[in-house]
């Protein structure tokens, strides 16, 4: 459970009161999958504290948010409305539901959403592969190559029985590395497989019970955090630098692909894997890297610049489809392409094409891959993630979390972790 902790963080918010008025929105279809042009028909159920509601519900149909022209007012039978919406691209739609108690009434503070698939399969980029996008990263990892692993592994206390943990640091380019790492007490050499697990948004320490609910399954394992911060501090050290310095951290330097914030990121990747392979207990087979929004974009990109990485997890991955608004599409987060007027950044925009998800899923040879996807996800949108998914050149799969915004249904976190 520790691995999900961090998932939310870029979207916490002060918990509201809750609303007896419920708007459930979902497709007509189990799979909420059509064609293009298809008539996509979302069926709408309000109810005020369990009942039926009476009155008007009020329906928008957006494309991963932006506006579409389609839209109704549809008077409440049973407590129940239809929608209906097309789409005539590969893409996602989704219906947003708001309840007036009568047409003159205030609307209701609470909106259903429900989201359909068009032809996902067929989502491209909005952007091809750089020319030199190898050549780029072939050089940064030179650059990483030149400063020496030189791990610091410190014994600490295991929070599970059988288990041996260690707080680890290494250096790489900017920012060392910083991660708990830990193992099966009286591991054989060559015997167990590594999983390094990576973070969602936000600024914590690496979890230490994390990292040992992986080597107690025979793993293994590091759980890192996302930047080289000291672990084990008081929760209140963190919440200040993510409040304070880092509280813009997925900007700096947005606008240079080499000193770009998630450039160094991605290679605290790969010096993480650098000091699990040099460890005598790792398999020499398996590497596995995990982990959700944020830690989803790491997951993705260790595969995408280490050819080490044999199998990853990307749950409702961060970092697809930087450019996604050339193509009239919304860009996942960290959203880092400032448009004004309409207009993007071309500089970030040219910088961001060498950290994005959908040219690090087209370079990867791991020998497999799993995501999830939620069709209501405002953070992370679906078409983004498709349109990362449908690079892999690989076995792959991918969970479609129909009623999941920017989280996970435990089917979807079953898959993740199993």
């Amino acid at each position: 459970a520790l691995l999900w902790q961090p998932l939310y963080a870029q979207n916490a918010k002060k918990a509201e009161p809750e609303s007896p008025i419920k708007i459930a929105a979902r497709a007509e279809r189990k799979d909420a999958t059509y064609r293009q042009g298809e008539k996509v028909v979302f069926q709408l159920r309000v109810t005020d504290q369990g009942k039926p509601a009476a009155g008007v519900v009020e329906w928008t149909i957006v494309k991963d948010g932006l506006p579409t022209e389609q839209k109704g007012v549809t008077e409440l039978r049973d407590g129940k409305a239809v929608a209906v919406g097309t789409l005539d691209e590969p893409g996602f739609i989704q219906v947003r539901a708001v309840y007036r108690a009568g047409p003159k009434a205030k609307a209701a503070p609470v909106v259903g959403l429900g989201g359909a698939a068009i032809d996902p399969t067929s989502i491209k980029p909005s952007l091809p592969v750089p020319d030199d996008f190898d050549a780029f990263w072939d050089d940064m990892r030179k650059k990483l190559a030149a400063v020496p692993v030189e791990p610091s592994i410190r014994p600490v206390k295991a929070p599970t029985a059988g288990v041996e943990s260690f707080d680890v640091t290494a250096p790489a380019l900017g920012q060392p590395i910083s991660a708990y790492m830990a193992k099966p007490v009286g591991a054989k050499p060559r015997s167990l497989p590594i999983i390094l697990t990576v973070h969602g948004a936000g600024v914590n320490d690496s979890s230490l019970g994390g990292s040992a609910s992986w080597a107690a399954r025979g793993f293994l394992a590091m759980d890192m955090n996302a930047h080289g911060l000291p672990n084990g501090k008081p929760r209140q050290y963190y919440a200040d630098l993510y409040a304070g310095p880092m509280k813009g951290y997925r900007y700096e330097n947005r606008n240079d692909r080499e000193k770009g914030y998630f450039t160094g990121m991605m290679l605290r990747l790969v010096r993480a894997i650098d000091v699990l392979t040099a460890q005598p207990e790792w398999d020499g087979k398996h590497v596995v890297v995990s982990g959700a929004s944020q830690g989803g974009y790491q997951a993705i990109a260790a595969a995408g610049i280490d050819g080490r990485v044999t199998f990853f997890a990307a749950g409702v991955p961060a970092g697809c489809d930087h450019s996604g608004m050339l193509a009239n599409r919304i860009a996942g987060w960290p959203k880092i392409v400032p448009v004004l007027d309409g207009k993007p950044d071309m500089k970030v925009v040219e910088a961001a094409r060498y950290v994005d998800c959908v040219n690090f899923a087209a370079r990867t040879k791991a020998k497999g891959a799993y995501f999830t996807v939620g069709f209501i996800d405002t953070t992370c949108p679906p078409t983004s993630i498709y349109a990362a998914y449908n690079q892999l050149p690989i076995p792959k799969q991918i969970y479609d979390d129909i009623p999941s915004g920017h989280s996970h249904s435990q089917a979807a976190r079953d898959g993740m972790t199993q």
